[in-house]
């Protein structure tokens, strides 16, 4: 499920795990659809108040409500991803210090 900020994942044992959305970008090379987002809440961060990034494909449903995540299959996808990481947090960063 997706909504503008947030999305529920449901992880492999069936529970729901709610999400913040970091950005969401399209890739023309892989014609998809990528959100990179994270679990909500502090409980989830770590001592320096760091959180894991999953980035998923996302294929929106027809209807607009929900949609399905799909895993990143190659190693030369992932690269792109990391890429697109790195510049998204290199511009936040530039943001903040003006």
């Amino acid at each position: 499920m997706l909504d503008e900020n947030q999305l529920t994942v449901i992880d492999e044992n069936g529970n729901e795990l709610l999400c913040e959305i970091l950005f969401t970008f399209d890739s023309d090379d892989y014609n998809k659809s990528y959100v990179v987002y994270y679990p909500a809440g502090a409980e989830h961060e770590d001592e320096d108040g760091n959180v894991d990034l999953h980035v998923s494909a996302y294929v929106p449903s027809n209807n607009n409500e929900g949609g399905e995540l799909l895993p990143v299959e190659t190693d030369v996808e992932w690269d792109m991803i990391e890429e697109v990481i790195n510049t998204f947090l290199a511009d936040e960063e530039a943001e903040g210090e003006e």
